[in-house]
């Protein structure tokens, strides 16, 4: 049985830890507000950017000098999974449910006798998937250090990918993040960047039948477009994923916060309860011995 000493000195620790997470949550909280704002006002332009590549798309269709970021390797064999996680912890599941469906994609293409790739973003996603993935991942980065999500982390991430496929080295490309919905509930996401899914969920202007010309041809304006496309997909990722990890991590240190409080109580009472059986054990004694005189 712990002693009064170990109970108190337990008690303050666990004081003290509720203040940290006290503290997490308020910055959390903070945070949370601006990232998601961040993340709200990006989504209309992806959106965008989806339904004019859709229309583009439509008029190359089945051309044979459709841009590669269109039309892919016409292979399916060798996959790249680009997955953004957070750079540091203490989110709950924020982390792992991105890695998680990582994995799942993963284990499924290598069923399918495919050969996978992995690009990680973010240092909590290396740190989980090099333990049993390892010998998969091709390319590392992390943002550790950065105040807010840049644009230029996004292009840099973009033109990493770019590289790569112009290289040869894979045929698919597909986006991992978490899709932030509330503070609690984020939704991990698999995008298709190459070949850009372009019929994914957009939905083409209504013209009213009019008809237009693109100047210079579609196909030029694709080349321009499909790189940019990529870099916006990244950057929406990142903002989604701050927001995501803002609002997890909220709500985490709220249920520690709460758990700490239910600790310290449960302490204060078995503290209690020893110290008035260690009083009356001293009453009976002194009892006992005058008694015995």
């Amino acid at each position: 049985m712990a002693s009064l000493k170990d109970l108190r000195n337990r008690i303050a620790s666990v004081k003290a830890t509720r203040k940290i997470t006290k503290a997490m949550q308020m910055v959390a909280a903070a945070k949370l507000r601006r990232a998601q704002e961040a993340a709200v006002a990006a989504r209309p332009y992806s959106e965008r950017m989806a339904v004019v590549l859709a229309n583009l798309a439509g008029a190359v269709a089945g051309q044979s000098g459709a841009p590669a970021l269109l039309a892919g390797t016409g292979r399916d064999q060798v996959h790249l999974l680009v997955v953004c996680t957070a750079e540091r912890g203490l989110c709950g599941g924020f982390n792992s449910s991105i890695t998680r469906l990582a994995r799942e994609h993963a284990d499924r293409l290598i069923a399918q006798g495919k050969t996978v790739k992995m690009f990680t973003v973010g240092k909590k996603g290396n740190d989980s998937l090099k333990r049993v993935y390892g010998k998969y991942i091709v390319d590392a980065v992390d943002f550790r250090g950065q105040k807010a999500v840049r644009y230029d982390n996004a292009t840099g991430v973009g033109a990493t990918i770019i590289r790569l496929f112009g290289e040869g080295a894979f045929d698919v490309c597909t986006l991992f993040f978490a899709e932030f919905k509330s503070v609690i509930s984020q939704k991990p996401t698999a995008l298709q960047l190459i070949p850009a899914a372009v019929s994914g969920g957009a939905v083409a202007a209504d013209l009213g039948g009019a008809v237009y010309e693109a100047e210079p041809d579609e196909g030029e304006i694709l080349t321009d477009l499909l790189p940019r496309n990529i870099s916006t997909q990244v950057f929406r990722a990142l903002l989604e994923n701050a927001a995501s990890e803002q609002g997890a991590r909220m709500s985490a240190m709220d249920n520690a916060t709460r758990n700490a409080g239910d600790m310290i109580n449960k302490l204060s009472i078995k503290y209690n309860r020893q110290r008035q059986a260690q009083i009356t054990k001293e009453l009976i004694e002194i009892i006992s011995g005058a008694e015995a005189l």
